[in-house]
């Protein structure tokens, strides 16, 4: 059995996986997938798990170079932001990037991956842009 955090098989096999630019996408329960982009549901029921746990499990294996958040998210999910921000300032997510959710929506289509959460706050996305270790 695995000694780190992360003990679901897909997620622990795609962060693996996981090349320098490839993006991850964690989501909300809402957040669409797009046709033939990998999804990786986590969804029990609502709010487990939630977005910023989810996160903080996958960054506990991911090196991340950068992020990108819709703008929405300084108004409609601030406790999340906040979450966020103090992830940022340990160094977990590197630069962060800011999209319309529209523009999330069509970046999330060159995901490696959506993880769906079982988050039913609106605008708790996150694109993370893998980065090396080296």
């Amino acid at each position: 059995m695995k000694k780190t955090p992360l003990l679901n098989v897909a997620l622990s096999r795609l962060i693996a996986s996981l090349g320098h630019g490839d993006m991850v996408v964690i989501g909300d329960a809402g957040l669409p997938v797009p046709p033939g982009v990998e999804l990786i549901d986590l969804a029990l029921t609502h709010g487990v798990p939630d977005f910023v746990s989810t996160l903080k499990v996958v960054l506990s294996e991911m090196q991340v170079e950068s992020h990108a958040l819709a703008k929405e998210i300084f108004d409609k999910q601030p406790s999340a932001l906040t979450a966020l921000d103090a992830l940022n300032e340990e160094g977990a997510l590197g630069r962060r990037d800011l999209l319309s959710h529209e523009q999330f929506k069509v970046l999330s289509r060159q995901a490696r991956a959506i993880v769906r959460t079982g988050e039913c706050q609106p605008y708790c996305n996150i694109v993370l842009v893998a980065g090396v270790t080296f």
